[in-house]
């Protein structure tokens, strides 16, 4: 394996982390940092359905306001405004789906603006500035695809990919810190998220990256010739099992601890854990995505079946094709078709702790009578109207057709 480059890798750690979750208190931030002279960007890379901010970090002091503009190629003439120009658009990161599209699934808070749950189309060019179009602070955001990740189970032996060294490029991987072991008391999972980086003295002048020649594979410093050389190398994650120990709550007095059994024996269950648990019933033969409460995908997230451990060496996406059950990179728990088997209380677990309880019935969808009036049925009476019309249309054409024919024919 090819030296890596660890003082790289850890400067670009701590950029990438403080860009996707540090809030910066903002009240001196404008008095002792000044714009630059010409716009910069600056270079941040996440995995798609994370949700990244990017705070104004420069704006003149009289400028009360500001207003972000994307941009996907620099240059271009098409830029999308992300602001109502009224005030801040406040969006309900809970209700966020997605795939959706981005004006419905950002924020701006405190001049720093706010996308939840990124997609690869997302990627390109963010502007903070004012509705007149002047323009104080740039980012360059490189949002990499999950399709395509390269997943290393360490418990198995296997391992994450080589650096790729060439002659005026090199491409290799920046890891994050591991997360939290997923789940306490028994045993867990830890994951750790690698991004693509590219090393080259060639890159765009205009762009701003922590250490020098570096940056992100998908960022528009990276030049057109060798923009389809950082398609090569895919973002990875890494997982290993743990083992760590569940938090000791205080407990209670002898006399409070009695009055508790008592409680619990008289049609309590305590063998089941203390979470907040949600009921719901899905139709058999439809999908379900279950999503643990106020998780994001950087957050060690677990799911358990009643007594059974869902770990991700058995049931992360893509390990088997033929997965019904599995749990996708942004921590979604997936039932596709769901059955009857599929019935019962699924926990998660978020940053080591249990959180929520989730029980799932099942049921067959009644058949509805149609009427007449139903959008369906019309649609379905038209089509076999039209049908029925261009078909005795041909049918009268080739009639016609074949006597015309046979009368040519007959004096001959």
């Amino acid at each position: 394996m090819e030296a890596r480059l660890p003082g790289a890798a850890v400067l670009l750690c701590l950029v990438d982390v403080l860009h996707a979750f540090a809030i910066e208190e903002k009240g001196d931030v404008f008095k002792r940092m000044a714009c630059p002279a010409f716009l910069m960007f600056d270079n941040a890379a996440y995995l798609a359905d994370m949700t990244f901010e990017l705070p104004c970090n420069c704006k003149p002091e009289e400028v009360s306001s500001v207003t972000w503009y994307f941009q996907k190629h620099m240059g271009s003439h098409k830029a999308t405004v992300l602001t109502d120009f009224a005030g801040n658009m406040i969006v309900d990161s809970g209700h966020i789906r997605a795939g959706s599209d981005m004006l419905k699934r950002f924020s701006i808070r405190m001049f720093s603006l706010i996308v939840f749950r990124a997609q690869v189309t997302d990627s390109g060019h963010y502007l903070c500035g004012t509705k007149e179009g002047d323009f104080f602070y740039g980012y360059d955001v490189d949002v990499q695809p999950t399709k395509s990740i390269t997943v290393a189970f360490e418990d198995e032996g296997q391992h994450v990919q080589d650096d790729r060294t060439g002659q005026l490029i090199s491409l290799f991987t920046t890891f994050w810190d591991w997360t939290r072991c997923d789940r306490c008391g028994v045993r867990g999972e830890q994951r750790r998220i690698g991004l693509c980086y590219v090393q080259t003295a060639q890159l765009h002048p205009r762009y701003r990256a922590a250490v020098p020649n570096v940056t992100s594979c998908g960022s528009k410093a990276v030049p057109a010739h060798f923009q389809s050389l950082s398609h090569l190398r895919s973002p990875e994650v890494a997982i290993r099992s743990c083992m760590t120990p569940c938090r000791t709550d205080e407990v209670p007095e002898e006399g409070v601890q009695t009055i508790s059994n008592i409680i619990s024996k008289l049609g309590k269950k305590p063998w089941l854990p203390r979470v907040p648990t949600q009921f719901h019933k899905q139709p058999i033969g439809t999908d379900l995505i279950i999503a643990c409460p106020g998780a994001r995908p950087e957050h060690a997230v677990a799911w358990d079946k009643d007594s059974v451990r869902l770990y991700r060496s058995r049931y992360l996406v893509h390990v088997n094709k033929t997965m019904r059950v599995f749990i996708d990179h942004g921590n979604h728990l997936h039932i596709r078709r769901v059955r009857g088997r599929d019935r019962g209380t699924y926990f998660c677990w978020r940053e080591g702790e249990m959180v929520a309880g989730f029980r799932l019935s099942v049921f067959h969808q009644a058949r509805r009578r149609r009427s007449l009036q139903d959008p369906e049925t019309i649609y379905a009476m038209r089509i076999i109207g039209v049908s029925y019309i261009v078909i005795s249309i041909l049918f009268v054409v080739i009639h016609v057709c074949q006597c015309c024919w046979r009368a040519l024919r007959g004096p001959a």
